[in-house]
């Protein structure tokens, strides 16, 4: 960003990995001086967010395993559902964090499987209703299907669908620069599982940090990439997103929205700076 101010001497004050303050002097006159702010993170365009006071964060400050308190592990092989390919362990090789970050890796293990890792704050943290923001850089590799999402708390006693499931992020193995926010619970009245999902383009998902966000109120669910809204669902009582749910982040590899992994893959990650809700 510039503009004529004439004969002037520009100076970097500060850089940091997120903020760039600069400082622009005329060489003439009354040597004024005009002081700019760059950052990586974009302004608000659309955003106007009904649930602002933080009740719960993570920001991963600790290096070593997940804070305990926050997070548990899902473990075990078995497709999960999906035709997934990937066993969830927990170990770091699998999961730490690291200078800011969580750091999810998936991996091959030299025999022809992968492993990963997913964690959850089943039992641990649950929440009802509010605004939840994931700020996450995801991985690159065909084969891959990283997801920021939720589910009902309830689900160990009545299961999915019926629980209610969030999916805040998802990216599919093929395509890395397209967002998937969906839905999927029980429609009672046609007894059948049900879903409802959007996209928006994301190119640069795997070189840079994004803000993943849903705000979920008793009226309505709203999926936001970088402060711009792309999804919305009305929410009422015959729904069941209307009691507690609990997060889940998790790399899976192949299965229904994974497809083929590149053969010549061997590890990938996807880094989550920060997870805060707001009520």
């Amino acid at each position: 960003m510039g503009w004529l101010v004439g004969s002037s001497k520009y100076d970097i004050i500060s850089v940091s990995d997120d903020e760039l303050i600069v400082r622009i002097i005329e060489s003439t006159g009354d040597g004024l001086a005009w002081y700019h702010k760059f950052t990586s993170t974009k302004p608000s365009q659309d955003a106007s967010y009904a649930y602002n006071d933080l009740v719960w964060e993570d920001d991963f400050n600790t290096d070593g395993a997940p804070d305990a308190t926050n997070w548990t592990y899902d473990l075990g092989a078995g497709g999960w559902g999906n035709g997934e390919v990937q066993t969830y362990t927990n170990s770091a090789e699998n999961a730490k964090v690291l200078d800011g970050s969580l750091i999810i890796t998936a991996k091959a293990d030299g025999s022809g499987g992968y492993t990963s890792a997913r964690l959850k704050s089943q039992g641990l943290r649950k929440f009802t209703y509010g605004r939840i923001e994931v700020r996450a850089k995801l991985p690159a590799s065909a084969g891959t299907w990283p997801a920021i999402w939720m589910l009902g708390s309830n689900n160990p006693t009545v299961s999915w669908p019926y629980c209610g499931e969030i999916d805040i992020m998802e990216q599919t193995g093929a395509n890395k620069e397209t967002t998937l926010g969906t839905l999927h619970w029980y429609n009672t009245t046609a007894s059948a599982n049900a879903s409802y999902g959007e996209t928006t383009a994301v190119a640069d998902a795997s070189s840079d940090f994004h803000l993943y966000t849903v705000e979920w109120s008793d009226t309505s669910i709203k999926i936001y990439l970088d402060d711009v809204s792309f999804f919305e669902m009305a929410n009422d009582s015959t729904l069941p997103f209307n009691a507690d749910f609990f997060m889940i982040l998790n790399i899976a590899m192949g299965g229904t929205l994974g497809g083929d992994i590149d053969p010549s893959f061997t590890e990938d990650t996807m880094e989550i700076d920060y997870v805060k809700v707001f009520q």
